[in-house]
């Protein structure tokens, strides 16, 4: 299978749950002769290659470690985005004239600077 995008995933995902043994090639590395390209040109090209054992399989982490990878990407885009809500937040507030940094150290939690007279 040639590995283009992300498209090659769920299909990737579909066929090892079948027990199939799957090899996912970089499409730079099967690199066709230029011309008028079809995708049968191409399945009939990467089979050729196949069968004279010309193609190199990119890694492709087990299953497990491929939905770690993605929750920790899922959760860092919700990081990402919690933290640019507060700058808006912020931002809408000190147009406003209020300014969250005098009365809180921390605008995402909440916290209070301290009184300095005690």
């Amino acid at each position: 299978m040639e590995s283009t995008a992300s498209y090659w995933k769920p299909v990737y995902n579909l066929l090892e749950l079948e027990g199939l043994h799957l090899l996912v090639v970089n499409a730079q590395h099967i690199k066709n002769v230029p011309g008028r390209k079809t995708d049968v040109k191409d399945a009939e090209w990467i089979a050729g290659l196949l069968r004279h054992g010309l193609l190199k399989g990119s890694f492709i982490p087990s299953r497990e470690q491929r939905e770690l990878r993605e929750l920790i990407r899922y959760r860092r885009s919700f990081i990402d985005e919690r933290a640019r809500e507060i700058n808006r937040i912020q931002k809408v507030l000190e147009g406003a004239n209020i300014k969250l940094s005098s009365v809180a150290s921390d605008v995402e939690n909440g916290d209070k600077i301290p009184n300095r007279n005690g």
